[in-house]
């Protein structure tokens, strides 16, 4: 058997662009034959996926699971990302990522432990999207995973603009621990879910915001106010209601309630919970907008054809 030194993988990398691992195997496979190694990568669909891995995806799907317990509930949400918006239509794209969704409840939303779970045709979660880019021809990638639990109670998703059941473009988690009403707890669930997908909060309570979140927002408000010329007593007045206004913006709890603005979030819970009859406390939320942070690339459409045409 030959002998597969770092120089042949290194080699053999270069040639296709496959990772260090698919070529190692590759040259086992076929006795360090170079050219063998890259037929074998070719057939595997893993050198055409690797050659499309540095093209920026940021389309595809957010996908929402839930799996209900005896007393509790869990949920998670899925961003699997495409090149582009027409891949997210695709019906064998689509089911991929539901069952990736299904898959992120039992791996409780860790993206490792999620990418090595074993699918319906019997590849990992890994091996199936790299099949799938060889199929389909555009690269995609798993890109984040969040899971919800709580025992007692509800955790409620909610899909903004769904493509498909369970699939879209902004995903929302809501969790409430009560032994109250699970329908009424769902209901109540949702409801602050769309408020979640149309405001976009950055904490759940004051306590839960980024510190450096709030320096930067308290510097920026400081450095406005003695733009105005004011004396600094009054310039930290200033600063310090500005800083209200922050919190009553971007903590979901001091929101006002998108659908009864004259109630916050928190009193929209408290008067629930007295409907109910038993305490409501919202535990957290997760809110997963697609591509949100991914630098796009734009490139000239007839440029971007030749260069399909191109491809091999």
């Amino acid at each position: 058997m030959a002998t597969i030194t770092a120089a042949l993988v290194k080699e053999l990398r270069e040639k296709t662009s496959a990772g260090m691992m698919d070529c190692k195997k590759a040259l086992t496979e076929t006795g360090g034959d170079i050219e063998a190694a890259a037929d074998w990568l070719r057939t595997k669909g893993i050198a055409k996926a690797s050659k499309k891995s540095g093209r920026v995806a940021a389309e595809g799907l957010v996908g929402f699971a839930a799996e209900i317990a005896d007393d509790g509930m869990k949920a998670a949400l899925v961003e699997v990302n495409s090149e582009t918006d027409f891949v997210a239509r695709n019906d064998e794209f689509q089911t991929a990522v539901r069952e990736i969704a299904e898959l992120a409840v039992k791996a409780d939303g860790d993206v490792e432990k999620l990418a090595a779970q074993t699918m319906s045709g019997g590849k990992s979660v890994k091996d199936t999207l790299t099949d799938l880019i060889a199929t389909i021809g555009e690269n995609m990638n798993l890109r984040r995973a969040s899971a919800l639990d709580v025992n007692p109670g509800v955790v409620a998703g909610y899909i903004h603009n769904a493509v498909a059941d369970g699939l879209g473009k902004i995903g929302v988690l809501v969790a409430l621990k009560s032994t109250g009403d699970k329908d009424k707890l769902e209901a109540l669930a949702r409801k602050l879910a769309m408020h979640i997908a149309a405001t976009s909060p950055l904490a759940l309570s004051v306590d839960d915001l980024n510190p450096a979140d709030v320096e930067k927002e308290r510097n920026i408000l400081i450095e406005e106010a003695r733009a105005s010329g004011k004396p600094e007593n009054i310039i930290e007045r200033m600063v310090e209601g500005r800083m209200q206004k922050f919190y009553k913006e971007s903590v979901l709890l001091n929101q006002m309630f998108v659908m009864d603005p004259d109630r916050s979030i928190a009193k929209v819970i408290e008067d629930e919970a007295k409907a109910l009859g038993t305490p409501v406390e919202m535990t957290a939320y997760v809110r997963m907008q697609l591509g949100e942070g991914i630098e796009k690339k734009t490139e000239d459409f007839a440029a971007e054809v030749a260069a399909t045409l191109g491809e091999s």
